[in-house]
């Protein structure tokens, strides 16, 4: 029996270079690469060391409803607060910090959702 991998999770935005750098700092370990495909579009990719790669992929429209797919990151050393710190001095903005939920719910410079859990 033959599986898939996941190999890159794809990231519509309008401005590729942007999401990338913040994107490479908020993970702090990825390699970013440049390619263009057979259209002229130039995508940015982000490389992670312990999972898919993160592809920018350059779209004309603006993100208009919520994420179907999204990130969930835990912070590596400190805690959930100082990683959601970390985050907004990145460019991130907080969307909702619901009190019964473990999750803080952040966008990124595009505004695409993600989540900051505690450590694991």
């Amino acid at each position: 029996m033959t599986a898939a991998r996941i190999l890159a999770v794809a990231v519509d935005c309008r401005q590729p270079d942007l999401l990338a750098e913040f994107w490479a700092a908020a993970l702090g370990n990825a390699k970013t690469r440049t390619w263009t495909d057979s259209h002229g579009l130039t995508y940015r990719q982000l490389d992670v060391d312990d999972g898919p790669a993160l592809l920018f992929q350059p779209v004309p429209e603006e993100k208009t409803v919520k994420n179907r797919l999204h990130l969930d990151l835990a912070p590596v050393t400190g805690d959930q607060r100082a990683e959601v710190e970390r985050l907004v001095m990145l460019g991130a903005k907080v969307l909702d910090d619901p009190a019964d939920d473990p999750w803080i719910v952040l966008a990124d410079p595009e505004g695409n959702e993600f989540c900051v859990l505690p450590p694991r």
